[in-house]
């Protein structure tokens, strides 16, 4: 389950009419969405007009967390059900509610109520820049911008994304392309995963106090820590660290394949990881391995999902 970056206009809008089970569960999402929001997911993702705007942060990510809980469903009734559950950054809601450690008005509590914290305290703020490089070359170039500019997340052997303030972020972009380090402005403007999130840190804590999560029937494995975890350990400190620290996904993805895992479905609206996985595989050597997307940006329907 992907964090921000699959989303698209439309997402999830023909298999609203197409499949009954992921209308159900996104029926099911909004039950618990609307009251928190304010607004109809159902007639944001049908593009309805005059509705909010998938750029804001409070709406993208409750959007987006559930549209991957019902293509879940989708992909469970199909009889593929998960052995493990993994989740970049704000899709680790997905894959704990998914996993069942999450209800789904706990993530619906996490999901909105975070991100709103997003857009009030941290918004404006930052931004986040790809590289294509390792973490270490990663760590290399943000040295001269200490305090600054901080490695975010760890998506593949070549793929790292870094965070911090726009005008630092700036001039790393220029040194990159000095050195011929591909770079790429990521589409947000705040910084996650950055020292900045440490302002809202109390206010999570806050309006995240009454989630009660559970032991999972599925198992968990966490990006956050980098191991197997409980998902009874998934309370407000759990989510706030999840904002906080860098997100361990490529290390993640090479322990499940170093266990033995050689199958990979990224539940997302739009595959943005599934390059991550096969470097991962590539790099310890796995031999045959699937990894596959569920929807693609403007193929948003039953045959997409039936390709897949």
């Amino acid at each position: 389950f992907p964090g921000q970056g699959a989303q698209w206009v439309g997402m999830g809008a023909e298999l609203l009419e197409s499949s009954v089970v992921f209308a159900e569960g996104l029926r099911e999402c909004a039950g618990v969405l609307d009251p928190l929001t304010g607004w109809s997911l159902v007639d944001v993702v049908r593009g309805v007009g005059g509705g909010v705007s998938l750029d804001r942060v409070d709406v993208v990510q409750p959007v987006s967390f559930a549209v991957m809980v019902g293509l879940a469903r989708v992909w469970l009734a199909a009889g593929v059900v998960p052995s493990v559950v993994v989740g970049h950054s704000q899709g680790e809601i997905a894959a704990a509610c998914v996993a069942g450690g999450l209800s789904l008005g706990d993530a619906a509590r996490v999901v909105v109520l975070r991100s709103r914290a997003i857009a009030a305290g941290l918004s404006g703020l930052g931004g986040m820049v790809s590289l294509a490089v390792g973490v270490s070359e990663a760590e290399l170039l943000v040295s001269r911008w200490v305090g600054r500019v901080e490695v975010a997340a760890v998506n593949g052997p070549l793929s790292v994304v870094v965070a911090g303030e726009p005008e630092a972020l700036g001039e790393l972009v220029v040194e990159c392309e000095g050195v011929g380090v591909r770079a790429r402005w990521v589409d947000v403007d705040y910084a996650s995963h950055t020292a900045q999130v440490e302002a809202i840190e109390g206010e999570l804590a806050r309006s995240l106090s009454q989630v009660r999560p559970v032991s999972s029937r599925i198992p968990f494995f966490s990006t956050v820590e980098g191991v197997w975890l409980d998902t009874a350990e998934l309370d407000a400190g759990y989510w706030y660290r999840n904002l906080r620290s860098t997100v361990r996904f490529a290390p993640s993805i090479e322990r499940l394949l170093e266990e033995g895992f050689r199958a990979f479905v990224e539940v997302s609206a739009h595959p943005v990881l599934t390059m991550s996985m096969e470097a991962a595989a590539e790099r310890v050597d796995a031999g045959p391995v699937v990894v596959t997307g569920t929807l693609r940006r403007d193929e948003g329907g039953m045959r997409r999902v039936l390709t897949s």
